[in-house]
């Protein structure tokens, strides 16, 4: 899996996971169970995760959304 955005914001991960879907690209948000454990203090990220073969197709469609911002750094 290749992560694409790290944020605490759940509308930004709700808006970008929603992107994914209507484009047909499976994602997960992971961390979501840990962020509701430590109370909503926004201390820990959840994180957008694609397939690797799908990750220039999302980069794309999210940079186009106006979420380039947004991504993280390809390693």
């Amino acid at each position: 899996m290749h992560e694409l955005i790290r944020a605490n914001d759940p509308v930004l991960l709700s808006y970008a996971e929603s992107l994914m879907k209507d484009a047909g690209i499976h994602c997960f948000i992971a961390d979501q169970g840990m962020s509701v454990l430590e109370g909503s203090l926004g201390m820990l990220s959840r994180r957008l995760l694609v397939d690797e073969d799908m990750a220039d197709q999302a980069r794309r469609i999210l940079t186009d959304a106006g979420l380039g911002g947004e991504l993280r750094e390809r390693k």
